[in-house]
């Protein structure tokens, strides 16, 4: 299980009560989300020198050419996600492992699809050692989704979609919500909430951010 937020190390409970008080001021105020994002150890998920800036808000350069998300948009996501621990939850674009870290306490399950086997392979060990056993890591292409565990309660995409892809939404239970961002990846992007209705889609902008494209395929990635 992941560590008590509270370390042997001033500076860095200091640096942690600073990160929580940073997120309180961006948007993020639901305490349960609020409290995964304080247990979570940043740092861990990242390599070098990037580690010692593991509790500012900005994305943060990781393996394969891609990054960890800045913290604060973590969170809004993960809170517009609404996740309870009844929910069944597919990501699209593990990355380092930090968001589905994040899910992990608030989910009963969480499958993240991975397109790079390494980050797949670095994301997975990463999340045994911190004891999220309700975390499935799988290396394939994630834009297809995963229609043998679907339906799903809920479903979020790190990486920016020109539209809600359909094939995804599909695989979203009637009631679900789905967060994700959409837009030119050369351009700014608009983070949307998507929940799925009886008679449709209901949509709700929640503002501006920036993520790498959804690419289709496997990388390939050794």
């Amino acid at each position: 299980m992941m560590a008590d937020p509270h370390s042997d190390d001033p500076a860095l409970d200091e640096q942690r009560m600073q990160f929580v008080f940073e997120l309180r001021r961006c948007g993020v105020t639901d305490t349960a989300v609020l409290n995964a994002l304080e247990r979570t150890p940043r740092e861990q998920f990242l390599e070098g020198l990037f580690r010692a800036r593991a509790y500012e808000n900005t994305p943060l350069p990781i393996a394969c050419g891609q990054t960890i998300s800045q913290p604060s948009v973590v969170g809004l996501m993960t809170q517009a996600l609404d996740v309870t621990k009844r929910c069944k939850v597919l990501e699209v674009g593990t990355g380092s492992g930090y968001q589905a870290a994040i899910l992990s306490p608030l989910a009963r399950r969480v499958y993240s699809l991975e397109r790079h086997k390494p980050l797949a392979r670095s994301a997975t060990k990463l999340l045994e050692r911190l004891g999220l056993v309700n975390v499935t890591v799988i290396a394939r292409d994630g834009s297809r989704g995963l229609p043998e565990q679907a339906p799903f309660d809920r479903i979020i995409l790190t990486a920016a979609a020109e539209d809600p892809p359909a094939n995804l939404l599909a695989q979203l239970r009637v009631g679900g919500i789905m967060v994700l961002p959409v837009g030119q990846s050369d351009t700014v992007q608009q983070l949307i909430k998507v929940v799925k209705t009886e008679s449709g889609l209901e949509y709700k902008d929640l503002g501006d951010v920036r993520f790498v494209p959804l690419v289709e395929g496997l990388a390939e990635d050794v």
